[in-house]
């Protein structure tokens, strides 16, 4: 294979998508065999894998997990040959699970009725499934994964199986979910038929109301799906009915629709593209008028510079006349100096040496004084930066406080003024009723409390002004100190040490619980791959917006929230992968509850280790500042 020879050496991060791109060429070149059948295929880049032989969606699956993986066992180039595979089975071979138009009937063996109506998405019905009594009065029977996986073994490749509980618990009914297109429907058939033959189908169940024994399933249709049960109410959910030709029509119409949108967008296209072509075609005509100007100004140039040289010519001979008339004069004086050059050399040679040797030595050392004086300087000035940068944030937060208490103050204020001028308001409206008296007295009250009123009113509106400006500037201040935590968290983050203070990545999933379940039921490489895969899923429940595991507890007059007791996803992990991943995943929903709630994805957060909490902003300036000056002892 064309990755065996360097597959012993790893890559970087940052080199995952060159080589994915790389192995995506391969892939495309056939120089990786991917499909072995019409309907298996291998991974090329699991030669030691146990299982060699996969559907489609089964090695899209495996594919994703490997390259998606966030275990820190996984190579960076494994990574990338599994992305790149994802790439190619997406682009490439995605026809394999493209529907086809069904083949008629006197070529399948199972011949289907046109005017037979089944229920869309297609979806197979378990009867009959075994229970028991649990200690709370429940009941409870066989998980849908454990059906889920029995029912891949067997070839009918549902996606998933849905156990329907009541207020009883376990129904004993559940429901096989197989994927959107014709070789879902064919694997759905293939399922109705093998119950037929062990004679446990639809019509068996119905005959007879002795006992029966072991499990009883069918492809629902139209009159499972207006039954008055729990079967019917689910069905009703989860899809509609239709007939194999109008789900036929369904998708021709969709095709057409897609043919019409791509034929305006081709056609949009070509209409830029006549407009770029006579903005081009302008464009060419200006150019060239630009360049017969440009060759007019370099001729003109041409000539110009001839008769610069020209005249630059005559004024060298010139000079050249005047310099060998001067050159013959400074002949004998330099033969004159050469004779005592000769003696001063002799005399100087001892003293030159000792003066070099001293001038060296001084310049050495000055050389050493000026690198020490420069450093010393820099290391004072990084200081007081750093030093200058923690005090401003404290100052900072100082006038942040002060604000918000200048601002409670403010709201009492304008509380109590809102307050006085209702009562003015009242005061007004009960003296106006008795105005027709023409009481002299209550007439300059009248006039009193009307200005009294305008002036509480202007105060009012003095107060809010100021309210606003306050306001502003906390909003400013708050801004100021959160792009100041930004850059603290990037700068630390860069040092990559474990530490007191450090980054960490709020509502990240720890895979290590995953992984040591895994490993008590597969064997290593399995359970790498088991794990992967469970760990994708739940990072995706956990990214899930629509899932809000919470309920809100008031305690002392505070809203709190706690996870649910009998969320029905986590209680499903705890039984079946065990108490260390439930404990995982419900700390990385309580972070991500906490630190992003709106948009539910990892964020950073500079932390305490030492202590378990957010570290302040003057405690990272400080660690920053001691990395700083350790790393600078060092140099």
């Amino acid at each position: 294979m064309a990755h065996s020879s360097d597959e012993d050496t790893d890559i970087s991060e940052s080199e995952i998508s060159d080589y994915e791109d790389k192995c995506y060429e391969e892939l495309k070149n056939g120089s990786q065999n991917v499909k072995t059948s019409d309907e298996k295929f291998t991974c090329p880049y699991c030669p030691k894998k146990r299982k060699r032989d996969y559907l489609y969606n089964e090695l899209l699956q495996h594919a994703s997990g490997v390259g998606q993986s966030s275990s820190q066992k996984r190579k960076a180039r494994e990574k990338a040959t599994h992305l790149a595979l994802v790439k190619y089975l997406q682009k490439d071979l995605m026809s394999v699970d493209a529907p086809s138009e069904p083949e008629p009937a006197d070529k399948t063996d199972n011949a289907i009725d046109s005017d037979e109506q089944f229920v869309w998405p297609w979806i197979g019905i378990i009867v009959n499934i075994p229970t028991s009594r649990a200690a709370d009065g429940r009941s409870v029977g066989a998980s849908g994964s454990k059906l889920r996986d029995e029912y891949r073994r067997r070839g009918f490749n549902p996606f998933r199986v849905n156990p329907l509980w009541n207020f009883r618990g376990h129904s004993g009914t559940a429901l096989v979910e197989f994927n959107k297109n014709w070789p879902g429907l064919d694997n759905a058939l293939a399922f109705e038929k093998a119950y037929v033959l062990e004679h446990h189908g639809k019509k068996d169940w119905f005959v007879g109301s002795e006992p029966k024994s072991g499990l009883y399933a069918w492809v629902a249709r139209a009159d499972d799906y207006k039954r008055n049960n729990i079967i019917g109410e689910n069905l009703r959910k989860m899809g509609d009915i239709k007939t194999i030709p109008e789900l036929m029509e369904e998708e021709a119409r969709r095709q057409d629709k897609l043919v019409s949108n791509l034929t305006n967008i081709i056609q949009v296209k070509n209409k830029h593209l006549h407009e770029i072509e006579a903005r081009c075609t302008e464009t060419t005509a200006k150019m060239n008028v630009a360049m017969e100007e440009k060759d007019q100004l370099i001729q003109a140039y041409n000539e110009e510079i001839k008769k610069i040289q020209t005249s630059a010519k005559d004024h060298f001979q010139r000079i050249f006349n005047d310099h060998e008339k001067l050159k013959s004069q400074l002949e004998s004086q330099k033969r004159e100096l050469e004779s005592r050059k000769i003696e001063l050399e002799k005399r100087d040679a001892h003293n030159e040496t000792e003066r070099k040797k001293l001038a060296e030595e001084m310049e050495e050392n000055a050389m050493k004084n000026s690198s020490l004086q420069m450093a010393s300087l820099e290391q004072q000035k990084a200081d007081q930066n750093v030093m200058k940068l923690a005090d401003d944030q404290k100052r900072e937060k100082e006038k942040l406080h002060s604000k918000i208490i200048q601002l409670e103050r403010q709201l009492d204020m304008k509380q109590k003024l809102e307050l006085e001028i209702q009562q003015l308001k009242g005061s007004l409206s009960v003296l106006k009723h008795i105005e027709d008296d023409e009481d002299v007295e209550v007439l300059k009250k009248v006039d009193a409390l009307h200005m009294d009123l305008r002036e509480k009113i202007q105060s009012l509106e003095d107060v809010e002004a100021l309210y606003q400006t306050l306001i502003i500037k906390q909003r400013k201040s708050n801004d100021e100190l959160q792009d100041a935590r930004k850059e603290l968290i990037n700068a630390i983050k860069e040092i990559a040490t474990r530490a007191q203070i450090g980054v960490k990545r709020m509502g990240e999933l720890d895979t290590g619980p995953f992984l040591e379940a895994m490993k008590k039921r597969y064997n290593e490489e399995e359970a790498e791959d088991k794990a992967s895969e469970l760990c994708s899923l739940w990072e995706e429940y956990l990214k899930d917006p629509d899932w809000h595991p919470f309920k809100v507890v008031t305690i002392d007059g505070k809203s709190k929230e706690f996870i649910k007791d009998d969320d029905e996803k986590l209680n499903g992990l705890r039984k079946e992968v065990g108490e260390r991943a439930y404990n995982a995943v419900v700390a990385a929903l309580n972070e991500i509850n906490e630190y992003n709630p709106s948009g539910r994805y990892v964020t950073s957060e500079l932390w305490n280790y030492k202590e378990g909490r957010r570290a302040t902003l003057q405690e990272g300036v400080k660690f920053l500042l001691n990395h700083w000056r350790r790393k600078k002892g060092k140099l």
